[in-house]
C-alpha cells in the first residue's frame, strides 16, 4: 500500500522532479482511479500542486489532470481560485474543453463579486 495518494501516482506515471520509487507493489492504472475517486479534496489537490507544479509540466496523462480537478471542485464548489486553477488546465489541453474552461472563468467570477 502507498503511503499518499501522490505517492500512488509517482509510482505509476513517474515524476518529472524525482525519481519514481521502487516499491515492489503491482501498479494498474484502475487502482489508482479508485483511490483517486474517493480521495478527499486536500490529498488530490497535494497530488496535482506536487507532480503538476507548473501549468505545461508533469508525467500525469490529462485525462487524470481532468478528473482529478472535477473531483475538487465537486468536493470545493465555491472556491474561485481552485476554479480557474481548473480552467487554465482545460485552456492548455482544449480545445474539446474550452467551453467548460469559459464557464468555470465565468462562475469563479460571478463568484468574486459577491
Amino acid at each position: 500500500m502507498h503511503n499518499s495518494l501522490t505517492e500512488h501516482a509517482r509510482c505509476l506515471y513517474g515524476d518529472e522532479y524525482r525519481p519514481t520509487p521502487e516499491c515492489g507493489l503491482e501498479h494498474r492504472e484502475h487502482y489508482f482511479i479508485e483511490e483517486l475517486t474517493f480521495a478527499d479534496a486536500d490529498s488530490i489537490l497535494a497530488l496535482l500542486h506536487e507532480l503538476c507544479p507548473n501549468l505545461v509540466d508533469g508525467h500525469l496523462p490529462v485525462r487524470v489532470r481532468n478528473l482529478a480537478y472535477r473531483l475538487v471542485l465537486l468536493q470545493r464548489p465555491d472556491e474561485p481560485a481552485l476554479m480557474r486553477e481548473a480552467a487554465e488546465h482545460l485552456w492548455l489541453h482544449g480545445p474539446d474543453w474550452d467551453d467548460l474552461a469559459a464557464d468555470l472563468t465565468e462562475r469563479a467570477d460571478a463568484l468574486d463579486t459577491r
